[in-house]
């Protein structure tokens, strides 16, 4: 099973990301809103993408990473200045997106609901 973690705001995963060591494997990003009381994210486009996100994750690679995080409400991610937008990291322009981390693949905002197009996001191998 894929090693996952779970962060919320830029603070916490800026400093996760300072100190984490993926071992060579693959690191998938998710950037989602954030999830209410009821366990729902504000982000309408995040709750139609997460289930095929989660059903297309059992066919990853078992020993790699995926990391979901959280970028905070609506309000905090409408701001122009969200951090997650600024970091030149991330570069986040829509939610929800979808990214192999230090690669250049990354889907977002309905394509992150088109099963063969996550498919391929957890399965390429740069060997290929």
């Amino acid at each position: 099973m894929v090693i996952r973690h779970d962060l919320e705001g830029y603070e916490k995963f800026s400093e996760f990301m300072k100190t984490f060591e993926s071992k060579g494997k693959a690191v998938h990003v998710l950037f989602s809103g954030t999830k209410d009381d009821t366990g729902e994210s504000w982000c309408d486009d995040c709750q139609r993408a997460w289930p095929v996100i989660e059903k297309e994750l059992e066919k990853a690679d078992p020993e790699s990473y995926f990391i979901y995080v959280q970028v905070g409400d609506r309000p905090t991610w409408k701001d122009p200045n969200c951090r997650f937008r600024k970091d030149p990291k991330t570069k986040l322009l829509v939610l929800p997106t979808l990214m192999r981390w230090n690669c250049p693949q990354r889907l977002e905002g309905d394509k992150c609901e088109k099963e063969e197009l996550v498919s391929m996001l957890f399965t390429y191998d740069e060997d290929d």
